[in-house]
């Protein structure tokens, strides 16, 4: 892999306000290996960028995405096959890419294949990290099959249910094989369907999931593994109960209250809120045919969505950037930008989708930063972020040059 070396950019290191003019950047075998505010010389084969005194900046981070989610409704995902969730998932992941997303983390139904393809170089892609199947209790939220479905009796069968996105797991003992069967399969994490949720078919949005000693078991596993647990949830309840009982990370969140988020920023648990896929499901849900109990539920959703972002940011939540988009509304991908600055300013925003994601995610120094021995995921924005958060809300077209671990993925 060739090196590169900037040269003239105003540094974003992923945390600070404070940007540094004119410094020099090379980096050799995917890695930033040196920052200089003196030139540095370029050797053989070193390929020189001019920033131009625009803002270098971390890869984004997007925290929350399902690639095989090819259709809004989870049914119609199903019938479409591997072969046609996986053709989706290679034009989502790579438009993700081409908007400056360097890292996705998918957080229910991606797989060691799909990552194996992404590493491979066979799609395009930013570096892709996945939770495998969610564990979801039968009844919640990753149980898809409708009211009238009767269950599968097969006293002799070892025989689990299970559809893309989850796998049911009921009682201690099988929430521990299926913990360690996704870890066993590279998960970066295990996620568990803490709460209901707006796409599934017969659970209440209110409803809590999972007993106590059901999500204290799968926490262990991850602990173990020294990795950690995620949670969907929804009610303030719900996020309460799973922050209390060891979970790190809060998927959702919509509907928290002021007390919850301060209990959940005391216990330094982070929060993934994913406004866009809201407002979408809201504005095309039923052009798209949405199923109509769940436009129900999203309707209801989004009238808290906006609000409990400001209660996030009153009680000092650690916040982190994630979408959730579904089928053909991938596009939107970087609306969350638009979305999200109701609320929190540009800087706070940055911090969402680089450092702050890293660090939910163990992943602390090496990537969402511009520091020496961190993976040289890069970005130069022709315009100041940190003044116009705009500029990450345009899908990419305001973005020069895009570096994903040390390959050069755009040069404009």
């Amino acid at each position: 892999m060739n090196s590169l070396l900037f040269k003239n950019a105003r540094v974003f290191d992923g945390a600070s306000a404070d940007c540094a003019d004119g410094q020099w950047l090379r980096v050799a075998d995917g890695v930033i290996q040196e920052i200089s505010s003196q030139p540095l010389k370029a050797g053989d084969g070193t390929r020189v960028i001019d920033v131009a005194g625009r803002t270098l900046m971390p890869g984004l981070i997007d925290a929350h995405v399902h690639a095989f989610a090819s259709d809004v409704a989870v049914a119609r995902m199903e019938a479409h096959g591997e072969a046609y969730r996986t053709a989706h998932a290679a034009r989502m992941l790579g438009h993700a890419l081409d908007c400056g997303f360097t890292t996705v983390r998918d957080i229910g139904g991606g797989n060691y294949s799909l990552y194996k393809a992404a590493a491979d170089g066979l799609i395009r892609a930013p570096h892709f990290l996945y939770a495998g199947k969610i564990l979801s209790m039968t009844g919640g939220h990753g149980d898809i099959r409708q009211i009238d479905v009767a269950p599968r009796y097969a006293p002799a069968c070892a025989c689990v249910e299970s559809n893309m996105f989850s796998v049911m797991a009921d009682g201690v003992d099988e929430c521990l094989k299926q913990a360690r069967e996704q870890l066993r399969q590279g998960a970066h994490c295990i996620k568990l369907m803490g709460s209901g949720g707006v796409a599934s078919p017969t659970d209440p949005i209110w409803m809590n999931q999972y007993r106590e000693d059901e999500i204290r078991a799968i926490v262990g596993e991850c602990v173990e593994r020294r990795s950690y647990a995620s949670a969907h949830c929804h009610p303030a309840s719900a996020v309460r109960r799973c922050v209390e009982f060891g979970v790190r990370a809060i998927e959702h969140g919509t509907l928290i209250d002021a007390e919850t988020a301060a209990f959940v920023a005391a216990r330094g648990a982070f929060i993934v809120p994913t406004m866009v896929v809201i407002h979408a499901l809201v504005e095309l849900g039923r052009e798209l045919g949405f199923p109509p109990q769940s436009q129900e539920k999203a309707e209801f959703a989004v009238k808290q969505a906006i609000s409990g972002l400001d209660l996030m940011r009153a009680a000092g939540v650690k916040v982190v950037y994630g979408t959730d988009l579904l089928g053909s509304t991938y596009t939107q991908q970087c609306r969350e930008f638009a979305l999200r600055r109701e609320v929190f300013t540009p800087l706070e925003l940055l911090r969402q989708a680089t450092s702050t994601a890293a660090e939910m995610m163990l992943m602390d120094g090496r990537i969402g930063c511009v520091k020496v021995g961190a993976r040289a995921d890069l970005l130069v924005v022709d315009g100041d972020p940190l003044a116009d958060i705009g500029l990450l809300a345009a899908s990419g077209r305001h973005l020069n040059v895009i570096v994903r671990g040390g390959e050069l993925v755009k040069h404009a």
